[in-house]
């Protein structure tokens, strides 16, 4: 059996940034640490950082009064923000900087005036964060019959903005939709879509091309780990998001003598040689990775932290 694996897979700065933080807070204030929300979309990461004191939690409420709480990679709403200043609570925020990037355009684009639409997926966190960061709310739109369906206030003050975990590939169509509706929306520059998932999807579809089965290494809630699966399917490529090597069934590679491998930007590499390990209980394994970009993004850490050794 020929395995591929694509490059880059895996881990993004955002995801690395968030996970450092939760452990960095361990290690200066102790045991428990309350984190809003998985920290990012995989199970591994969460049980881990559980097995070192953190304590995973959906609301405010249920974080003790002065206990250490950190804001997931995600991002979190005003009024999420509101209530953790309300309540005086030690915030530390590990908001994917792209993603709070994607708050200050759109709240720059709300104090010009502008009606923001938001193309994104409905209940995804990270919308729900960006949604709550704009006065009034904004528009959501996902498919081009959404942007058919919009009623705005005043064609010629709309703005949008994109959920980072979508791709320039994911949201094309339904910006020229915009467009073609809304000649005068403004934007922000496609230098600012997040380069991880661009990357990612980049090197799936040239690992697709040469492959007869395709592994995408993600959580089933993760929508940057999904879209993979669907890029791969999308080239009539079998093919399969798994959690870890126990999801795997030995029938999905009858006929098949190149397996290509993935993994969305909240797995560990450690699921990827896990899986690998898998395959080779199956057959003989001959591993190799595909040429592709080279990833040496870095995201500061709150200056909080920084005094805490790696």
């Amino acid at each position: 059996m020929r395995v591929i694996l694509a490059q880059p897979r895996g881990f993004c700065a955002g995801v690395e940034r968030a996970i450092d933080i939760v452990e960095r807070s361990l290690e200066l204030y102790g045991p428990p640490v309350y984190v809003r929300h998985e920290i990012v979309h995989n199970q591994r990461v969460v049980d881990d950082l559980r097995g070192k004191g953190a304590v995973f939690v959906e609301d405010l409420d249920d974080v003790p009064e002065g206990a250490v709480t950190v804001f997931s990679a995600h991002g979190v709403s005003q009024k999420v923000q509101d209530e953790a200043d309300s309540r005086s609570l030690p915030v530390i925020d590990a908001t994917c900087p792209l993603v709070a990037k994607v708050h200050q355009e759109a709240q720059r684009y709300a104090a010009q005036g502008c009606e923001i639409i938001l193309i994104g997926h409905k209940r995804h966190p990270e919308v729900e964060g960006t949604s709550g960061r704009v006065p009034g709310g904004v528009l959501l739109v996902s498919t081009i019959d959404d942007v058919a369906d919009l009623e705005v206030g005043n064609p010629k003050k709309l703005a949008y903005v994109t959920q980072t975990t979508l791709s320039v590939d994911d949201t094309r169509d339904v910006i020229e939709a915009l467009r073609d509706r809304f000649p005068e929306i403004a934007g922000p520059s496609l230098r600012d879509i997040c380069y991880a998932t661009q990357n990612r999807q980049t090197a799936v579809r040239e690992l697709a091309a040469v492959v007869d089965v395709l592994l995408v290494v993600g959580a089933q809630n993760s929508s940057n780990s999904n879209r993979l699966r669907e890029i791969g399917k999308e080239m009539s490529v079998p093919s399969y998001l798994i959690a870890d090597s126990s999801a795997i069934d030995e029938s999905w590679f009858v006929g098949a003598a190149t397996i290509g491998i993935t993994a969305g930007a909240s797995a560990p590499e450690q699921l990827v040689s896990e899986v690998i390990d898998r395959l080779r209980g199956i057959d003989d394994v001959e591993v190799e990775a595909l040429d592709g970009v080279v990833e040496r993004v870095q995201f500061k850490l709150p200056d909080i932290l920084l005094s805490v050794t790696s």
